[in-house]
């Protein structure tokens, strides 16, 4: 073809120029071509070269083969054209099949799919798959389950540190709880946790974990697998997590797998609520209208395949898992609970009864003590214990709290006995009218705890008043001021019993 095209023009430009080496340069070939195609009188005719395939002879038998009844595949195919002489390597063999399977007659491509649109209610899919993250510092393997309702579109996720069968069938129920109720089916993939035989090749029924059965029937949903190999059988719950490793989890970090979780679901709560490429509807608000009222109720607790672990809370309230310390609410200590862990990060402890207590975020380590110190709010002490934090506290608060220390530190072996003693009565009286009693009993030298009291009993009944200043003039009986109590003073009976008790011993 290239000399056809070269011969007319060389031919053309010649009669023009009547140089060879002007008609070379002219078209930027040499001058022995345009020689050589000069010389040829007649123009040089096309000739296709023809190429032959070892399996030429084997066409023929290859599409029988290929073809019902056999259906050979194409190593079945490979040994039987071995045993009537072909020589070739396999390689050949695939790619006519290949042909072969897009070709021969009015077959069409394993490729070709029916696409297929649930009712509202009745399918939901389920997979997951793992990213490489930054979690509390340091990289981590994190698993993203995801359910998807095939109707409308709405998703939801959550993340685990393990892919065992607790994770799956925890994430799944907890998954559905996120949805605000059950779908009819839901559609999955084989892993051992929820199929154990699906064959391809046999016509016998789809063998289901029995655990993952018994998780089914406790939602009051069916377990349909997807053909083996098949990936796009549950392309609606396969396509998301690409969107959600670019979208959410390259570049970001986070503090804990609770951080993730939290985050998570924001950024799935928000994807839901922007137009579906396919469905041309909000997820979000093609649930509400036409999906929510569909689904199946959810079961009033989740399935578990493992019993929970008991513990005794130690007295002083807290559980050991795994070789760390975690708080619980003091009214626990001294008994016996339960706990079980979720996702390998999330710890859940239950009283005897199975009532939930609290959920905590397990320690990434050992020998390590966590603590929340509104466990203890029941038994904490009002005020400090602590000699120097006692002095420290008291100044704070009163601006004559220096004052009161050292002259009562000249008078007391234990000056700050009576200033704890003065700080717990802030639950019945603001700091304000404190710091002026104070600044009275300074001037008075009445600093003991019992001698204070006498004077709030003096002042609640109209004998004192006092002045900004800190001394009181003499006063008629009167109702008290009000606005220097933060309680009424029935409510604390020990103290005005301790109160009058001081006042007859006087």
């Amino acid at each position: 073809m290239k000399d056809l095209k070269d011969w007319a023009a060389v031919h053309r430009v010649y009669s023009q120029t009547k140089s060879k080496r002007a008609t070379a340069s002219i078209l930027g070939i040499a001058r022995n071509t345009v020689r050589r195609l000069l010389a040829m009188t007649e123009e040089p005719v096309y000739h296709r070269n023809e190429y032959h395939s070892v399996i030429d002879p084997f066409k023929e038998q290859i599409i029988e083969w290929r073809c019902e009844p056999y259906c050979f595949n194409g190593t079945r195919i490979f040994r039987e054209l071995k045993g009537r002489g072909y020589d070739g390597s396999i390689g050949p063999v695939y790619r006519y099949l290949k042909r072969v399977d897009e070709d021969v007659g009015s077959r069409i491509s394993r490729k070709a799919t029916v696409r297929h649109e649930s009712p509202p209610g009745d399918q939901a899919q389920f997979d997951w798959t793992e990213y490489q993250l930054s979690v509390g510092g340091r990289q981590r393997t994190v698993y993203c389950f995801a359910l998807v309702l095939a109707a409308s579109r709405k998703k939801a996720a959550s993340f685990s540190l393990k892919q065992d069968a607790d994770a799956i069938y925890e994430a799944v129920q907890e998954l559905f709880d996120d949805l605000g109720g059950v779908t009819r089916e839901i559609l999955i993939d084989n892993p051992k946790a929820l199929v154990t035989e699906n064959n391809p090749k046999s016509e016998d029924e789809i063998r289901y974990n029995p655990h993952a059965l018994l998780m089914a029937a406790h939602l009051g949903t069916e377990l349909n697998a997807c053909p083996c190999y098949w990936p796009r059988k549950k392309g609606k719950v396969e396509r998301p997590f690409n969107y959600i490793e670019e979208q959410f989890i390259k570049g970001n970090t986070f503090a804990s797998m609770e951080e993730l979780n939290r985050r998570g679901k924001e950024f799935i709560n928000d994807w839901c609520s922007r137009k579906h490429s396919t469905t041309k509807r909000i997820p979000n608000q093609h649930y509400l209208l036409e999906e929510k009222g569909t689904l199946l109720p959810l079961p009033g607790q989740h399935f578990y395949v493992k019993e929970m672990q008991s513990r005794k809370i130690s007295y002083d309230s807290y559980i050991s898992i795994n070789g760390n310390k975690y708080s619980v609410p003091v009214q626990y200590a001294g008994k016996k609970v339960f706990f079980r862990i979720v996702y390998g990060f999330r710890i859940m402890v239950y009283d005897a009864g199975g009532m939930f207590i609290l959920g905590r975020e397990a320690s990434d380590g050992k020998q390590q003590i966590r603590t929340d110190t509104e466990h203890y709010e029941a038994i904490a002490p009002k005020t400090a214990t602590s000699i120097p934090q006692i002095r420290r506290d008291f100044t704070a608060r009163f601006s004559n709290g220096a004052r009161y220390l050292d002259a009562a530190g000249r008078r007391f072996d234990q000056p700050t006995h009576h200033a704890r003693k003065i700080m717990e009565l802030g639950e019945i009286y603001d700091d304000d009218a404190l710091d002026m009693f104070i600044g009275t009993a300074v001037d008075e030298g009445k600093m003991d705890i019992k001698s204070f009291r006498t004077l709030l009993r003096e002042y609640n009944s109209g004998i004192r008043q006092l002045h900004a200043a800190g001394r009181e003039t003499a006063s008629p009986a009167r109702v008290p001021d009000s606005g220097l109590l933060t309680r009424d003073c029935s409510y604390y009976e020990e103290y005005a019993k301790e109160a009058c008790h001081a006042g007859d011993s006087h």
